[in-house]
């Protein structure tokens, strides 16, 4: 009787591993479609936790400023490749006009130099035409930072060569342009080339915002 009912046990046995197996991998990628979405959630709750800090950020960065404020969000960069620009989402039915300084929770971004019904071009201190007075908040040395175009970097220039500078000074807007409120953010000194056979230093500086 063992022998005879041997085969359909074993038929039995085979057919039920076929069967658990395909199970597991039903299973399995059941499991790897959730594993997927979780993950998906996962990366949107990481953006808007950072887009919310960024949010408080800029409020923050806001109630402290010396004037009243408007918000905007960057769209898009400048099309022309030998300009450092970037276009708004706000124009002058939003009250922005020519010349207002453009801040965010770090420092000074830039300028805003043309204006649009619902959009405006902003200036970035980083353009080779922009220029920004400061001064260093360690001695209340003047001068004034240059943009250096493509390089993203600003450079203090007609500086005497033995003027009293150092790698690591932080720089602010001085005030006395009008454009900018004295005391803003603008960058840190992070080289100094100094030649005797020059009367200027070369100083480059890395924008704080």
């Amino acid at each position: 009787h063992s022998i005879a009912t041997a085969p359909g046990h074993l038929l039995d046995r085979i057919s039920g591993f076929f069967t658990s197996q395909s199970t597991l991998l039903e299973e399995n990628a059941q499991l790897r479609a959730r594993l997927l979405v979780a993950g998906q959630q996962a990366q949107r709750y990481e953006a808007g936790a950072a887009e919310t800090a960024q949010l408080r950020r800029l409020i923050g960065a806001a109630d402290r400023l010396p004037f009243a404020a408007s918000p905007v969000e960057a769209l898009y960069s400048g099309r022309d490749p030998f300009s450092r620009k970037l276009i708004v989402d706000k124009g002058t039915t939003h009250g922005i006009r020519s010349g207002q300084a453009v801040v965010d929770e770090l420092g000074v971004v830039g300028q805003v130099t043309r204006v649009h019904p619902m959009v405006a071009e902003v200036t970035l201190l980083t353009d080779k035409d922009h220029a920004i007075p400061v001064q260093v908040v360690r001695n209340g040395l003047r001068a004034v930072a240059f943009g250096a175009g493509a390089s993203g970097t600003l450079e203090l220039r007609f500086m005497a060569a033995n003027a009293e500078i150092q790698n690591g000074d932080r720089l602010v807007s001085s005030g006395i342009d009008g454009t900018y409120p004295p005391g803003l953010p603008v960058a840190n000194v992070v080289r100094i080339e100094r030649d005797a056979a020059y009367a200027f230093a070369r100083i480059v500086c890395q924008p704080v915002a």
